[in-house]
């Protein structure tokens, strides 16, 4: 399972304890005329932090309060605005790279009262000191080129800086570029923004891009142009990716578990004809303030009554320490697949829900982690993961453990099949359960037994909630 890191704000983060340096410096570091923006601690003491990508690039002219980049910590990733309006002139890192705390992150060139208080602000150094950051500082003299964010163009592809804004169009396998209240517009409206030609700074999308892209019929110039050239033609060169960011963390808790842990799959075919008859039932009669329900609520009940005979299961194990911790409540974990990649937000205590409780909250949190908003807290702690690529279709699937749980449990799609029933042919609504258990803590017979329980509870659905 992947690592959550949900973005936030830099403004909402701790504020750096009193040793570490000012994020914030002129004239220490930088003649008159200069301002030095430094990394500041965006986590709780955190040492240092990966520079995700830039918003911005050499020769930019900016405002105070602009977004200037991301960075990640191991908690969370953040946005980081300029202190000051001025020019960029240097960037002092590259995106993947691990950036310390207090150290320069992007130097500008700033006019007016802004240059006076900069050169205020420390005894004057001569002029070669102050356009460049001290060798010995291991920072180097040379301006770091930027790096835009997934789905920008490279500086060298954006043309001077007087021509009129081209619009770009992203690759669909990367991330476009745009600010929040854009992606949110874009969801309303039913935009898939890789689609959107975006002619902002780095091919960013705005709003008017958005309505230029409805007003077209959603067609990008490429998809409304006449083709001249044959349909089929031979592709050539490669593409290297560096992966960085959230996809880094993704890669590294994947490595993690599987090289960890010893992992045993276990699949089962469960009946849910008669769940699906009262799951119909269910929603035909539901009040008005109530969620239309999924098989996720019924499946997650399950689980927690399945635990109550195996508690084992809903533990964490610490195999440095050698230390098997089993918890009385059961926090569910949700694999969500998010536009920054897999995330885990948590139901907490699902053993206290009803399916439409259980349903509002899985929709909340899977939500809040797909659009950016979920806090720290709901994207941690869980006990055990459900994993459901049923909407995906999928006969069975070998889920992969979240570190340090035991067990994941993973639905595949409900489909009609003709099976065997009391010696007859029939044709019944089926479903493959495919689940992985730590096989240092769960033997394959109580794997077994465990699923064959939530089989029990999901084929006799009345019984879900007796007792």
């Amino acid at each position: 399972m992947a690592p959550s890191t949900p973005s936030v704000p830099a403004s909402q983060q701790p504020a750096s304890t009193p040793t570490q340096p000012s994020p914030v410096e002129g004239g220490g570091s930088a003649g008159s005329g200069n301002f030095v923006f430094k990394l500041p601690d965006v986590g709780e003491g955190t040492a240092e932090a990966e520079l995700v990508g830039w918003h911005v690039k050499v020769g930019d002219a900016v405002t105070e309060d602009q977004l200037l980049a991301e960075v990640m910590t191991d908690k969370a990733t953040v946005e980081l605005t300029s202190p000051v309006a001025g020019t960029v002139v240097a960037l002092h890192g590259e995106a993947g790279q691990q950036l310390p705390v207090g150290g320069p992150l992007v130097s500008f060139n700033v006019e007016g009262k802004g240059n006076q208080a900069v050169a205020a602000a420390a005894p004057a150094p001569s002029t070669a000191q102050a356009q460049s950051p001290s060798p010995q500082s291991g920072e180097g003299t040379k301006p770091v080129p930027s790096v835009p964010l997934s789905g920008g163009p490279k500086p060298a592809e954006q043309g001077s800086r007087g021509a009129a804004p081209q619009r770009q169009l992203s690759a669909r396998n990367e991330r476009p570029l745009a600010s929040p209240a854009v992606r949110n517009r874009a969801r309303d409206l039913g935009l898939e923004l890789q689609f959107v030609p975006g002619s902002g700074p780095a091919g960013r999308i705005e709003h008017g891009d958005l309505d230029a892209y409805v007003s077209s019929g959603g067609l990008t110039p490429s998809a409304s142009g006449a083709s001249t050239g044959s349909t089929y033609a031979k592709a050539e060169g490669t593409t290297e990716t560096r992966i960085i960011g959230l996809r880094r963390k993704i890669a590294e808790k994947m490595a993690e578990s599987v090289r960890r842990i010893p992992h045993i799959t276990y699949v089962e075919e469960i009946d849910v004809t008669a769940l699906e008859e009262l799951r119909a039932h269910l929603n035909a009669t539901k009040k008005k303030d109530q969620p239309k329900l999924n098989v996720l609520p019924f499946i997650a009940r399950a689980i927690v009554v399945a635990l109550r005979d195996q508690p084992t299961i809903n533990s964490h194990y610490d195999d440095e320490a050698g230390v098997l911790t089993t918890h009385a409540a059961v926090h569910l974990g949700i694999a969500a697949q998010t536009p920054n990649g897999l995330m885990v937000p948590v139901v907490r205590h699902a053993e206290a829900r009803d399916p439409y409780d259980t349903a509002l909250e899985i929709a909340r949190v899977s939500g809040a982690a797909k659009d950016g908003s979920a806090k720290r807290d709901e994207l941690s702690g869980s006990t055990i993961t459900i994993t459901s690529l049923g909407t995906l279709g999928g006969i069975t699937h070998t889920p992969i453990i979240n570190h340090p749980e035991v067990a994941i449990v993973g639905p595949n799609k409900i489909a009609e099949r003709v099976v065997v029933k009391d010696g007859q042919m029939v044709v019944r609504k089926m479903m493959n359960l495919s689940s992985s258990f730590d096989h240092r803590i769960v033997d394959g017979h109580d794997a077994a037994v465990f699923v064959q329980r939530i089989k029990g509870l999901l084929e006799h659905p009345a019984t879900l909630w007796m007792g």
